[in-house]
């Protein structure tokens, strides 16, 4: 049966995903415990989210125990969430990569425009506070 939900997610991409504000980010620990997180998220509009090429753009301090576990394990879950966790639809299979320089960019102006204004503010919060900020590049297993 995972293996049929497995290759269905990958045939749709992130499809589910149209129309959510929040994803919920499953990312592994090297005893194989999975640790879940709600997360604005944006998709990059150069692919279709039905589409083996779709990739979504979420962004995180630095210092997260989800960055140092994407490091360790670039396989991730998501599943659409409401803003608390609670699950909305089918988990779907990814990798999951820090993206550094134009990438970067990049996702974070996604998320300004999907978020604004509310991540403009957050972004004012973040300057204040020193913390690095990370991007990462999510795609389909």
């Amino acid at each position: 049966m995972a293996r049929i939900e497995s290759l269905m997610s990958a045939t749709s991409g992130f499809a589910a995903l149209d129309g959510h504000k929040y994803l919920s980010l499953e990312t592994f620990k090297k005893s194989g415990e999975g640790v879940r997180t709600p997360i604005w998220f944006a998709a990059d509009p150069s692919a279709k989210l039905d589409s083996s090429a779709a990739r979504l753009y979420v962004y995180t301090v630095g210092n997260t125990g989800k960055v140092k576990r994407i490091r360790n394990i670039p396989r991730v879950r998501i599943a659409p969430c409401d803003m608390r966790g609670k699950i909305l639809g089918d988990w779907i299979d990814a990798t999951a990569r820090i993206v550094t320089s134009e990438e970067a960019a990049q996702g974070v102006r996604l998320l300004n425009k999907k978020y604004f204004p509310w991540k403009q503010i957050l972004a004012f919060f973040a300057l204040v506070s020193r913390q690095p900020r990370i991007v990462i590049a999510i795609n389909p297993a």
